[in-house]
């Protein structure tokens, strides 16, 4: 009775506390009669233990790394080689051999290139000296092999530049990140001619797949980065076993509208696999109905209701041409 007129008519922080005391109490009457009493004492064995199942038997390492990797043997020989018996020499009758994974770390080094000059005691116009060595970058104190290790770092393994810095810094070398900003931007462009190349081929095979993705590009004067995008032109015919090898080139671009997409596929003439969305209407508005249905093939991860395989967006599609028709149920998307 007290316990409810405090519940009713008492404070707010009384009240609180009468129910956290009374929870408590009825917490610990809970334990005290949840623990059981111990068992009692006799001399009956104890049930035995179900046995253990057998360990596995480590692989060891030895032949399992790979072929390829050149082996730099060490020998160790024992301090003594005499029998401690009778002082005799001992011979070899056997030996223990394992292997370990090793790494050499990325040394650095001054490369110093002397040319001699050769000349005649008996005139003065024969002098003769080896032509200079070309340079990817004229006048550059980085080597080739630098310039290739940074490209390397920064585009297969998503080391940026800011950290570069820091790991050459550590070795004593101090260089800014624009320097090594130049030294992308030189070998850039001497890898042009190539890019253009795989481009080429890539948009003369007869399907090639294409979307973008949003990149932000830092632009001097805005509050916040300018989102440009990356226009990803890709080939793989190894699903159906073509002919032709894997390919991806990008194409960077300021936006995503439909003139910098067709300005993009200048000259194609086979079938562009593409997401469903309202770029491939557009491109197809200022081309005929054979030309269009023969370019555009809409089939990969429809984002809306209505440019679904069922929907009527992709049965206008789909049905205005036959031969479309039959290329969509001849596909493997």
């Amino acid at each position: 009775m007290q316990t409810l007129k405090e519940m009713i008519f008492g404070k707010r922080s009384e009240r609180l506390a009468t129910l956290v005391a009374e929870q408590l109490a009825l917490e610990l009457d809970d334990l005290e009669t949840s623990v059981t009493p111990p068992a009692a004492a006799n001399d009956d064995v104890p049930a035995a233990k179900p046995a253990d199942k057998p360990r596995k038997k480590a692989r060891r390492n030895i032949g399992a790394l790979p072929k390829h990797l050149p082996r730099c043997e060490q020998v160790l020989e024992p301090e003594v080689t005499a029998c401690p018996c009778c002082q005799g020499q001992l011979h070899k009758i056997g030996e223990d051999v394992s292997e370990v994974l090793d790494v050499i770390p990325a040394i650095l080094r001054v490369l110093r290139t002397i040319r001699p000059k050769y000349g005649c005691r008996g005139c003065t116009d024969g002098v003769v000296q080896a032509k200079v060595l070309p340079r990817l970058i004229e006048g550059g104190m980085a080597s080739t092999a630098l310039v290739t290790h940074v490209v390397v770092s920064k585009f297969a393994w998503y080391l940026p530049l800011y950290r570069q810095v820091q790991i050459l810094a550590g070795q004593g070398i101090h260089l800014d990140r624009a320097t090594l900003a130049g030294w992308v931007k030189r070998a850039a462009w001497w890898l042009r001619s190539l890019y253009e190349l795989q481009l080429r081929m890539i948009q003369a095979a007869p399907r090639v797949f294409c979307d973008e993705t949003p990149m932000p590009v830092l632009d001097p004067g805005r509050h916040r980065p300018r989102i440009c995008q990356f226009w990803a032109h890709a080939m793989d015919d190894q699903p159906w076993g073509g002919p032709s090898p894997p390919a991806v080139a990008y194409v960077f671009a300021d936006g995503r509208g439909t003139k910098e997409i067709a300005g993009q596929l200048t000259g194609f003439s086979g079938i562009l696999q593409v997401d469903v969305c309202g770029r491939p209407t557009k491109c197809k508005q200022n081309l005929t109905s054979e030309q269009a249905c023969g370019r555009v093939l809409t089939c990969v991860r429809p984002r809306d209701a209505t440019s679904t395989r069922r929907g009527p967006l992709w049965n206008a599609w789909i049905g205005s041409n036959s031969a479309m028709r039959a290329l969509w149920h001849s596909s493997t998307c």
